[in-house]
């Protein structure tokens, strides 16, 4: 089964996550939602489900992206860009080398 390997090291991996996980908060407090108002927007029964994503210890389901993108006021590309680039670099880099993003 495929369980999305990056060839990095189980640091990297948590460091990307934490990096990701600052980006979001700084995008929810930009926008001036709480924990708890984003997973309303989100539909996360849970806010600490946001809390943890911002302490970088889990990922955005792929199929959540736009809801997120929506409740973060970020473009969707542009929103799913930047979640590729912390959940899956090697994936990131392959579409987007060189261009400097």
């Amino acid at each position: 089964m495929y369980g999305n390997p990056q060839r990095l090291d189980d640091s990297d991996v948590q460091s990307l996550r934490r990096d990701a996980g600052r980006w979001l908060k700084e995008r929810r407090e930009s926008v001036g939602l709480s924990q708890r108002e984003l997973a309303g927007l989100v539909g996360t029964q849970y806010y600490t489900f946001i809390s943890q994503l911002e302490l970088g210890r889990g990922r955005i389901p792929p199929d959540r992206y736009r809801a997120w993108s929506k409740a973060l006021q970020v473009d969707l590309r542009l929103f799913v860009r930047t979640m590729l680039k912390f959940y899956d670099p090697v994936t990131y880099d392959i579409l987007f080398e060189g261009e400097g993003a």
